[in-house]
């Protein structure tokens, strides 16, 4: 399973890989990422601004509803939507696949079935340019979006940083 997620992830462009990394760092607090991924003050404060979102992941996590109880959504998905929305206006998490790549790793294989609604509620919100809320609402496949059941399996490949070795440093 680590080979098809590493694909999956192979298969993102580059400015999504390097959120998806960067979003991880942040939410699971891997390490400092202002330090590490900001390159400008603009990106900086994206970050900044990304993890004062993300304070919201831990009552998410502890929020996660067992079943499908109404009584249950409110305090979970309505933050999940709010995080989602960030995450979708920041213009890195272009499709459905990236965006639960990443949010099942933050949170964790039990959100897969929230996934699909969080998305499309993010995705339809005012904030969200109409072309990009048209990209974004096609890039769920019918599959994910009426999927009969999900698999409890977690993820075993976290993306992180990758340190650039110097050509001269690599063998012949």
């Amino acid at each position: 399973m680590a080979l098809a997620e590493m694909k999956e992830f192979a298969g993102f462009d580059s400015a999504t890989q390097r959120y998806i990394r960067r979003s991880l760092d942040v939410g699971l607090a891997r390490r400092n990422a202002v330090r590490r991924w900001s390159r400008d003050i603009v990106e900086a404060a994206s970050i900044r601004a990304q993890q004062r979102i993300y304070i919201r992941l831990e009552p998410i996590r502890a929020s996660l509803p067992d079943d499908s109880g109404l009584e249950s959504v409110e305090p979970f998905l309505a933050p999940l939507v709010t995080i989602s929305a960030f995450d979708l206006g920041q213009d890195r998490l272009r499709t459905f696949p990236a965006y639960r790549f990443l949010y099942e790793r933050l949170i964790g294989p039990a959100v897969r079935p929230w996934l699909p609604g969080a998305f499309c509620a993010a995705a339809a919100l005012p904030h969200i340019h109409p072309d990009k809320r048209r990209l974004l609402l096609q890039s769920i496949s019918e599959a994910a979006a009426t999927a009969a059941g999900w698999s409890a399996r977690e993820p075993v490949f976290y993306p992180d940083w990758v340190e650039k070795v110097p050509v001269a440093a690599l063998p012949n």
